[in-house]
């Protein structure tokens, strides 16, 4: 089983190269790397298509579809050739010494999507806003608690995906949230879902596109979704025991 390694990539030319050198030097096993240049103004497409004459497994590949987070990671997950692959930020946030343990959860215990989470032992967030830093908190925790879904940290990006998943999962989200949308319906489409504890850290350099102002309602749509398919399930089964 192989895997591939997807950079959604926007005007990251303070990061990229740092980003794609420490993949091909931490990660030890055979992976594509794939950047996809989300309709970059700056240097970004320039610096990774001279990075491809150093390293063999490395792609770039264009978002064709209208620029944004969401449509550069599912243009980068569906272009991936591999049965396994796991979207990494281009800003460094991720800990890549994450990734063998994500890869070993599905290669050897079966999972389907691992999801890295801030939120449990062994976890951390470090820097960054207070306030997005409650707000994923929340969300994760009480998504857990409303639909049973085996992540306390739902709205990371920094997940895992078996192929299937990609193949079965209609993805409708616009930004941020896809990561959110995908695990949920993995979920309820009865894919197994897995949690290991992951580090994240606030970007050093460059511009986040991150509004939260801006993408809550996005967010507030699958939590919605989810929490009454998870509390209707709930109710369905105490009913069917009460019948009895």
């Amino acid at each position: 089983m192989k895997l591939s390694i997807v950079i959604p990539a926007h005007n990251e030319e303070e990061n990229i190269s740092q980003v794609i050198e420490q993949v091909e030097e931490k990660i030890k096993f055979l992976f594509d790397l794939i950047v996809v240049n989300d309709h970059s103004s700056d240097r970004t497409a320039e610096i990774v298509s001279g990075l491809t004459k150093r390293y063999g497994n490395l792609i770039m590949i264009e978002n064709r579809l209208k620029s944004g987070f969401a449509n550069a990671i599912k243009t980068g997950l569906l272009s991936a050739r591999t049965e396994v692959a796991v979207p990494v930020m281009g800003d460094l946030c991720d800990d890549l010494d994450s990734v063998p343990l994500m890869f070993k959860k599905i290669v050897e215990e079966g999972f389907d999507v691992v999801c890295g989470s801030r939120y449990i032992k062994g976890g951390a967030r470090l820097g960054g806003s207070r306030v997005k830093g409650f707000f994923s908190y929340f969300v994760g925790r009480t998504m857990a608690m409303f639909t049973g879904i085996p992540t306390h940290d739902v709205a990371n990006a920094f997940k895992m995906y078996r192929r299937e998943i990609m193949d079965s999962v209609n993805i409708e989200s616009t930004g941020f949230e896809v990561s959110m949308e995908i695990a949920l319906k993995a979920y309820f489409k009865g894919f197994k879902v897995t949690e290991i504890p992951t580090v994240w850290k606030e970007r050093e350099r460059g511009k986040s596109t991150f509004k939260m102002l801006n993408l809550t309602p996005n967010y507030f749509r699958w939590y919605w979704w989810a929490a009454r398919k998870g509390l209707g399930r709930l109710f369905c089964s105490f009913r069917a025991r009460n019948d009895k």
